[in-house]
C-alpha cells in the first residue's frame, strides 16, 4: 500500500542546482519523452516525499537543460531546498509507456562484468543523454567510468542474474586513471 511518506513509482527526474533568480532549477531527466512529461500543472511524488508533492509552475530548456520552477517556490533560496529531490511518475499507465528502456533504479548496483566473464565493478548511476546514455560504473579501486550504454558496447543487461555485460572498445576502462 502506498503511503505519503513512501512514495512508489519511478524517477522520471532528478533535481540539481537552482538557475537564475525566480526558482528555476536544472533537473537531469530519466524519461524518453521530457516534453510530455514536463507540462505545467502536472503534479510529481517525490523522494523523499516531504519534499512533494510539487507542481510544476514553469518549463523550458536553456542549452540543452530542462530547467523547472515548480510552485511555491518563487525564489533561488526555495529551489536549493530542492537539491536532489527526485520526481516520481506512480501512475501505472505512464510506467506502462516507458517499458521499452531501462531506469536507473534497475540498474544501480548491478555487477558489470566483461564476456569473458571477468568482474569490472557495478553500475552506480546511468545518465541520460540526448545523442546515448551512459551507464557509470564504479570499479573496484573506486574510481567511476562512463561507459555507453548502446548494444554494441553493452550487449546483455540481466535483471534476474544482476549483471550486465559489457564489451568496451581498448582503453574505455582505462580512461581517468
Amino acid at each position: 500500500m502506498t503511503t505519503p511518506t513512501q512514495p512508489e513509482g519511478f524517477v522520471v527526474a532528478r533535481v540539481g542546482k537552482p538557475h537564475g533568480l525566480r526558482g528555476e532549477v536544472t533537473v537531469q531527466t530519466h524519461t524518453d519523452d521530457p516534453e510530455g512529461r514536463f507540462v505545467p500543472g502536472a503534479s510529481f511524488p517525490t523522494e523523499p516525499a516531504a519534499c512533494g508533492p510539487l507542481v510544476l509552475r514553469s518549463v523550458r530548456v536553456h542549452q540543452g537543460i530542462y530547467l523547472l520552477g515548480f510552485e511555491g517556490h518563487p525564489d533561488r533560496t526555495a529551489a536549493e531546498a530542492l537539491r536532489g529531490t527526485r520526481l516520481l511518475v506512480t501512475d501505472e499507465d505512464d510506467v506502462d509507456q516507458d517499458d521499452d528502456g531501462w531506469r536507473e533504479e534497475d540498474l544501480l548496483g548491478l555487477e558489470v562484468v566483461l564476456v569473458d566473464g571477468s568482474r569490472v565493478g557495478e553500475v552506480s548511476a546511468l545518465h541520460l543523454r540526448e545523442v546515448q546514455d551512459l551507464l557509470e560504473v564504479r570499479l573496484p579501486d573506486g574510481r567511476e567510468v562512463l561507459v555507453p550504454f548502446v548494444e554494441e558496447i553493452v550487449p546483455e543487461v540481466d535483471e534476474e542474474a544482476r549483471r550486465v555485460v559489457i564489451d568496451p572498445p581498448a582503453g574505455l576502462l582505462e580512461l581517468g586513471e
